[in-house]
């Protein structure tokens, strides 16, 4: 990489005025992607660069690097700039007009930095259309055909492994969340929105890859026995290639196997995606309900010990290690430990052998009333438990016969109603129930605020 591009090629988008350079970068990418070429009149892009310089307070920074005190100096030492680091490079025509390009490199870099910021998702709908599109057309050049669905194969496979990676983030950054709105807004307004509806509900629904796989397979399948089709692609990738006929048939079949063996082993990493999303949510859920639960029991003290360690730990900035510097913890636990030289050390007595006489089993009545208070109290608990049916059956319930609802509209008057709500929304995306929901705006009823849905029968 480093033969292709220049060794201070990054040293604008790392220096102190980075945002400036960038903003100008973009500017001037934007005038040039509508021309016929990524070339532009020097002058027009120095006009576009001073009105920068003069609607903003970006003079100011800059005028650091820069002894040009007007806006026009500074939008020229700019171009002058990034023609020294290589994002650009300036000729002059024929006409002694001086016009800027971008260099080919600066071009895909731009891009993809664009889609960086803009959040942009993989569609993999097109990916597989495509590879399904290529596999079933009939072609007289079948070796291009053949490169283009390994492409597209890759590139899928590539958009599966980083959604995989992109929620595996999102489950470490669940420890940097400390309340309960900040857990319900990474998993509403960020994972729900960015990750599910962009990309794992397609995934599981229109863009699910069981639908065209097995013809996919076929076909290749069958193309790999056709004598004809693997002489024809050779010659063609042959050609391409600069190689020999026997060493390209041998990449055809390559080709082939490379293809059919990623789509078979596709569901592995489908799974894996599929494990991660239910151990996002189920994680994101279970701390939000610790951090809600302030019982007196057990549970509830050992979590408020827990928080006032993490508290103090972020108050005194301390390392992990730090929690042995803690002084409330003196009184709080007291660790101890023993330890022997090796097990002769034990000493283990000799016992002579004894006549075994078995004990009387004392027979006693149950109360019947403490097991019938034990069994109340086991199915109010059971009760309270809120499983994907009868999640479904309060939906069904709420809605009467009103096709659609909003999310807004059901009871509202206590943190379980709150919980309900929540749990409407995660069981909502799946397939086997009864109603199917869709993102709203944020809303916020009776202290509770939260991104509305509708509430839709399938």
């Amino acid at each position: 990489m480093f033969h292709i591009l220049p060794e201070n090629f990054f040293v604008p988008l790392s220096s102190p005025n980075k945002i400036v350079y960038w903003d100008c970068i973009c500017k001037l990418y934007s005038v040039m992607e509508h021309q016929l070429s990524f070339g532009v009149e020097r002058e027009v892009l120095a006009d576009e660069l001073q009105y920068y310089f003069e609607q903003s307070a970006a003079a100011d920074v800059i005028g650091e690097d820069f002894s040009e005190s007007d806006s026009r100096g500074k939008a020229n030492g700019i171009l002058r700039r990034l023609e020294f680091y290589g994002w650009i490079e300036i000729e002059t025509d024929k006409s002694y007009v001086q016009r800027v390009n971008f260099k080919e490199y600066s071009v895909k870099l731009i891009r993809t930095l664009l889609d960086i910021a803009e959040g942009k998702q993989i569609e993999y709908q097109g990916y597989i259309y495509t590879i399904y599109s290529l596999v079933r057309a009939n072609t007289d050049h079948p070796g291009i055909v053949l490169t283009q669905i390994l492409e597209n194969t890759d590139l899928l496979i590539t958009g599966l492994k980083n959604l995989n990676s992109n929620i595996k983030h999102y489950i470490d950054d669940l420890t940097r969340h400390r309340t309960v709105a900040e857990i319900m807004d990474a998993l509403f307004n960020d994972y729900i929105t960015n990750i599910v509806d962009k990309a794992y509900h397609r995934l599981l629904t229109s863009d699910n890859v069981s639908k065209f796989r097995p013809e996919i397979i076929e076909r290749l399948e069958s193309r790999s026995r056709s004598r004809s089709y693997i002489q024809k692609a050779a010659e063609e990738i042959a050609e391409m290639q600069e190689t020999s006929e026997e060493e390209a048939r041998e990449t055809v079949f390559k080709y082939l196997h490379e293809i059919v063996e990623a789509f078979r082993n596709m569901d592995d990493i489908l799974n894996e995606i599929n494990q991660k999303n239910t151990q996002y949510q189920r994680a994101a859920i279970n701390r939000a309900k610790f951090l809600l639960s302030g019982d007196e029991d057990v549970r509830g003290q050992l979590k408020e010990i827990l928080l006032g360690i993490h508290e103090k730990i972020n108050e005194e900035q301390m390392a992990l290690g730090g929690i042995y510097e803690i002084s409330f913890l003196e009184n709080l636990v007291r660790l101890y430990s023993c330890s022997f030289l090796d097990e002769g050390s034990f000493y283990s007595p000799t016992e002579g052998r004894r006549e075994f006489v078995p004990g009387k089993l004392e027979g006693h009545e149950v109360d019947q009333e403490a097991r019938q208070e034990k069994l109340r109290k086991m199915m109010e608990k059971m009760q309270k438990v809120l499983s994907a049916r009868k999640i479904e059956g309060y939906v069904m319930a709420q809605m009467g016969d009103r096709q659609e609802i909003n999310a807004s509209e059901l009871p509202l008057e206590s943190t379980e109603d709150f919980v309900k709500i929540i749990y409407v929304r995660l069981y909502g995306q799946r397939k086997n129930l009864k109603y199917q929901v869709e993102p709203g705006n944020m809303t916020e009823e009776n202290g509770f605020r939260f991104r509305d849905f509708k509430i839709r029968r399938r």
